[in-house]
């Protein structure tokens, strides 16, 4: 019973929560920005390029044929298109996950100044007026 005890404990501990919330709030965002990559940025970039679509880009290997009793044999590609289009998704979801927090960051500093303190009170100015007037003296 006590490991049963030990991992309900873990589990119902604070930090373990908010990192599987943000695990799935980061796997969702991922897919947001990758649509923008790929259903947004890259078209025009292609267009701009010379009508180049990234993700057909390929080096044929081995030509697809077929074998004696009729079955289809794919054709062996290197996709590097693919690669390329998978690097550009990587640096603008790490962009955009690095503005995010720095954006929650500088947010959460804000809300974490402490408040200045408060000035002396009446009777701590006074004291301070005879202490200086005692060591006059």
């Amino acid at each position: 019973m006590g490991l049963f005890k030990e991992f309900k404990e873990f589990i119902s501990k604070g930090n373990v929560v908010d990192l599987a919330v943000g695990v799935i709030i980061g796997a969702a965002f991922g897919k947001i920005v990758s649509s923008v990559v790929e259903d947004i940025i890259m078209p025009p970039l292609g267009l701009i390029l010379g009508g180049v679509n990234f993700t057909a880009l390929k080096i044929v290997m081995k030509e697809a044929s077929t074998d004696p009793s009729g079955k289809v044999i794919e054709a062996v590609t290197l996709n590097y298109g693919n690669f390329i289009q998978t690097g550009i998704d990587f640096v603008i979801i790490a962009a955009a996950i690095f503005l995010f927090v720095k954006m929650f960051n500088s947010m959460k500093r804000k809300e974490d100044v402490p408040a200045a303190p408060p000035g002396p009170t009446g009777e701590e100015k006074l004291l301070a007026e005879i202490r200086d007037l005692l060591s006059k003296k």
